[in-house]
């Protein structure tokens, strides 16, 4: 979806976030992901699934730094589009493939994986959701396959922040406590074996320079103070994570299918 075609009002806050410039969308910033990848231990020629890939910028380093294959799914047909010209341009045609599918149904996935990337996705489904997607996910993983996961951590006052989310955020969405996120991947035959928990990182200034770099946290910023529709959005998911800043952080875990 363009700039020109979003409805500010109504658009989840990831939308709004990338419209703003902002590239990384994890709640735990770029050191969590680094984290989740030291434990994941990649291998050349290993294959790699990635739920929602947007527009395909995670699964291209991926498959540049570790040498690794990714097939990555996505439901909007821009971002595919968008994704597949992406692979193009970065000559990655034979190791990264976009399927247009949706995480609700990834049967219609062909074969099956060494590993499972998900990050900012899980917290977004209701409870039956996580619980389906989870159950989609260790069906995509080879015996022993790991599940590399990145999403946000509610460590109490659930109902609170899931009612206050919902509404700047306009998604469902619905952050676990640490023993959830745990006990919901063994209900899926996820068993987690590596985990860790820390502070919300998403629009924390410093950790935005960390992550997006110099250059692009000015661009960042210039865009939320020019564009009031994007702005008034922006300042009200911040006031409701500085709100909540000692119950909401993230979590990142391994687990391994069963």
């Amino acid at each position: 979806m363009t700039n020109a075609t979003l409805n500010y009002q109504t658009a989840p806050g990831h939308q709004i976030l990338a419209a703003a410039g902002k590239r990384y969308l994890r709640p735990g910033g770029r050191q969590a992901t680094e984290q989740l990848f030291k434990w994941a231990n990649f291998q050349p020629g290993e294959t790699v699934l990635e739920l929602a890939s947007s527009f395909g910028f995670s699964a291209i380093a991926l498959a540049k730094r570790y040498k690794v294959k990714v097939v990555g799914v996505e439901k909007n047909p821009e971002s595919v589009a968008r994704s597949r010209a992406n692979i193009r341009a970065a000559g990655l045609e034979n190791q990264v493939e976009i399927i247009e599918g949706d995480i609700f149904h990834l049967e219609a996935i062909p074969g099956k994986f060494d590993y499972v990337l998900a990050e900012a996705i899980l917290t977004m489904q209701s409870p039956p959701g996580k619980a389906k997607i989870l159950t989609g996910i260790h069906n995509k993983l080879k015996p022993g396959g790991k599940f590399l996961c990145h999403e946000l951590l509610a460590r109490n006052k659930e109902a609170e922040i899931h009612s206050e989310l919902a509404k700047v955020i306009k998604v469902n969405s619905t952050p676990l406590p640490e023993a959830n996120w745990i006990n919901a991947c063994a209900t899926a035959e996820l068993k987690v074996q590596k985990h860790q928990t820390g502070a919300m990182a998403l629009l924390n200034l410093r950790r935005m320079f960390e992550d997006e770099g110099i250059s692009n946290t000015i661009r960042i910023l210039w865009n939320i103070l020019t564009n009031e529709p994007i702005r008034k959005r922006v300042l009200e998911m911040r006031q409701v994570f500085k709100k909540y800043r000692r119950e909401l952080g993230y979590i990142i875990f391994c687990a391994v299918a069963d």
